[in-house]
């Protein structure tokens, strides 16, 4: 399988090769983890337009995402922090 088909420059050595089938694989990971906790955090401000309670118990599904996220080092600590601060302050 060729998976640098994609990429404006293809490698040439076969290191490189091997490098972008890693960072291919690694950017699914991070887009998956980028996924889940941008929904969550939708989810959260959705519901918080319209019944504060529902929202209040999917605010900690929604911070476990980000620390998940944080912990993967898709997200900085300080963005994850500002991230759920937001969170908790639609939610009161």
């Amino acid at each position: 399988m060729e998976f640098y088909v994609i990429y404006k420059y293809m490698p040439i050595t076969k290191s490189a090769k091997k490098a972008l089938r890693g960072s291919i694989i690694k950017k699914a990971v991070n887009d998956r983890v980028v996924k889940i906790y941008k929904e969550a955090t939708k989810a959260v401000v959705k519901l918080s337009k319209t019944n504060k309670v529902e929202a209040k118990k999917l605010v900690q599904k929604a911070q476990s995402a980000i620390d998940k996220a944080m912990k993967k080092g898709v997200l900085k600590k300080n963005t994850a922090s500002r991230k759920k601060s937001l969170l908790s302050r639609i939610t009161k």
